[in-house]
């Protein structure tokens, strides 16, 4: 039986993301506004990203990456509640090495985001990977099959899976639950240094209890993709899956604490 949300233990949402073109709808500010959502829904922290400087930039540029890592530090300076991830682009390898070391090794940064520049098994990704499993960090990665739309650097679970097999020593959290399906989850499954978050689409009954049956649940992290996604629908997704107490409290904090060791402790309300 499922644990009462009423008694829901620490809430960590390992897949955020925010940035200049985000609107505000509570107040005249967007990232407090986000915060304020987040602790709504009973969220205690907030992983996030920003992907450029007009909303979701595929191929960023140099000046795409400065603007988007500076953004996203502004939101970690601002509350609390955020933990930053650096956007970085296997396109600007340098560039991207440098906001690691200026945000993670001499920052508060507690990971890196790869989106769609290019697919997780190209090996212009090594360096980065590389880098972040030196600093002992994850590494968010997207990942979806699609029927139609697959864009050109779009990583599927495969890739994801080249990856892992690539850099055993680095964690890898694999992005969208329900984009990379049943077919994605046995994909990643051989690798122990790939994880999976919970968002993607809509909720699909059957896929959490899959993803925690096959990887086990170590493996499985709560995961909204706010503000494009709803935090509440998103966790109504995990509650609805009938996981016992403690595997619920693992995939909704725990193992979020755990892998992002630079995450701040948790504090009582």
């Amino acid at each position: 039986m499922a644990a009462d949300p009423a008694q829901a233990p620490d809430i960590v949402d390992v897949h955020v993301h925010h940035g200049p073109h985000l609107k505000p709808w509570l107040t005249d500010d967007p990232l407090a506004d986000l915060a304020t959502t987040a602790r709504r829904a009973g969220v205690s922290a907030m992983m996030t990203s920003v992907l450029g400087q007009q909303g979701y930039t595929a191929q960023p540029t140099v000046e795409d990456l400065q603007v988007a890592n500076d953004f996203c530090l502004r939101a970690v300076e601002s509350d609390p509640i955020y933990a930053g991830l650096v956007y970085t682009s296997p396109d600007h390898v340098e560039e991207s090495l440098g906001h690691m070391r200026r945000l993670i090794a001499e920052g508060p940064f507690v990971g890196i985001k790869l989106w769609v520049a290019r697919r997780a098994s190209d090996p212009a990704l090594d360096p980065i990977v590389g880098y972040a499993a030196e600093l002992g960090v994850p590494v968010l990665q997207h990942a979806w099959y699609k029927t139609v739309g697959q864009l050109p650097g779009e990583s599927t679970p495969a890739d994801v899976a080249d990856l892992a097999r690539r850099h055993p020593d680095a964690t890898i959290q694999m992005a969208h639950l329900s984009g990379c399906g049943e077919r994605g989850v046995l994909d990643v499954a051989p690798y122990p240094n790939v994880v999976v978050d919970t968002c993607g689409g809509d909720p699909e009954d059957g896929i959490m209890q899959f993803a925690v049956d096959v990887l086990g649940p170590e493996r499985v992290l709560y995961g909204s993709d706010a503000p494009g996604r709803d935090f509440g629908v998103q966790l109504a997704r995990v509650y609805g899956a009938g996981l016992a107490p403690d595997v619920l409290a693992a995939v909704l904090g725990g193992n979020a604490r755990r892998i992002y060791s630079r995450l701040a402790p948790a504090v009582a309300a």
